[in-house]
């Protein structure tokens, strides 16, 4: 036990150390007719990562903190989901569940998590995929707030955009240690980058740049802002290709390592990467998400264009630490996170237990 918490320190410590350079992300939502059409851009320094196929009737108990031993996070995954991820299956950047929800990170530098109280903690990503485990709307998201909060000091600071089948969105902020949510009359315009939501939203609105506009935060706002604007679907038939024009008009050559696109709806995901520019595809409608069945991957970046349903394999310890593995080892300040740390993280999944065999 003692190895074990001084290894999450270790690893936290080092988390800490990260830099944020090239988090210059972009989400946003638009609607065409009744089809929403969610667009987003990673921007970092590592492309390697898998897309996973989460299963409906799982058990899992959250990653714990070495100083929160008391009230742990439990719960059964509801639903299943197609996830992407690059620190291990379980702690996805973003992704879709089999209702409709998405939900999507970007780096936030201002956020400040809950101090501790009465509700059991989880890491941000971790975060992520209880809400597609457990939720299918924005309104059953923002009540289950109540239930749990991010670890306070949680690394990186993030806010989130979250939208489901209906269209609606909301972004999820954490200023001064307070939950703030942006939806409906508070959210004239569906997109996010790294900046809190009123202050781009206002610069928006004045079509106004800052001179000081870190990562171009306010500008890549304004440029996705102005496209979800004026999207018309009476005149495009094609909102696939023009949610990737959006992320296009909004990426950076070195650092764009992923650009994704949901259509709600249809419960289809299509993306494109750094290393791979080919658009491809597929259903969650495709798979069993019973977890009688193998968890399904897919290399982010493997070469394959086009419908890639039949590619994904079963999924296993091994794939899990070699992703981990070579993640910490491309991100310069977390190369020389022990072998145990990397262990522990890819071993996580293996504590979870299917309860519909």
């Amino acid at each position: 036990m003692r190895n074990y918490i001084s290894a999450l320190i270790f690893l936290v410590i080092f988390l800490l150390l990260v830099p944020l350079s090239g988090q210059a992300c972009t989400t946003f939502c638009l609607v065409h007719s009744d089809r929403p059409i969610f667009g987003r851009n990673l921007d970092w320094l590592v492309g390697d990562g898998l897309v996973i196929i989460n299963k409906r009737g799982v058990k899992k108990t959250a990653m714990t903190d070495p100083f929160e031993q008391d009230n742990i996070l439990t719960w059964t995954s509801k639903y299943g989901s197609a996830t992407f991820n690059q620190h291990g299956r379980e702690f996805p950047l973003g992704g879709i569940n089999e209702t409709g929800l998405v939900v999507e990170t970007m780096v936030l530098e201002d956020t400040e998590y809950p101090s501790p109280d009465s509700r059991p903690a989880v890491e941000n990503s971790q975060w992520v995929q209880y809400q597609l485990d457990n939720f299918s709307s924005i309104e059953e998201v923002i009540a289950g707030q109540s239930q749990i909060r991010i670890r306070e000091g949680a690394w990186p600071g993030l806010h989130f955009l979250v939208c489901d089948r209906t269209g609606g969105c909301a972004i999820i902020e954490f200023i001064e240690k307070k939950a703030v949510y942006h939806t409906k009359e508070m959210m004239p315009v569906k997109a996010l980058t790294n900046s809190e939501y009123a202050e781009t939203l206002s610069f928006w609105e004045k079509e106004e740049i800052p001179q000081h506009d870190k990562y171009n935060t306010v500008e890549r706002f304004s440029r996705a802002a102005d496209m979800v604007k004026n999207y018309d679907p009476e005149t495009t038939d094609a909102p696939i290709d023009y949610a990737f024009d959006i992320l296009e008009s909004v990426a950076n050559k070195s650092y764009t390592q992923w650009r994704i696109v949901y259509d709600i709806k249809n419960l289809s995901v299509f993306f494109r990467t750094l290393e791979n520019e080919k658009v491809r595809h597929f259903s969650i409608k495709s798979f069993d998400l019973s977890c009688a069945t193998p968890v399904k991957v897919l290399d982010v970046s493997a070469e394959l264009f086009e419908d890639i349903t039949e590619k994904f394999v079963d999924y296993t310890n091994r794939i899990n630490r070699n992703l981990i593995g070579e993640v910490f080892r491309k991100t310069p300040s977390l190369s020389a996170v022990s072998d145990y740390v990397l262990d522990s993280r890819a071993d996580y999944p293996e504590s979870t237990l299917c309860l519909s065999k």
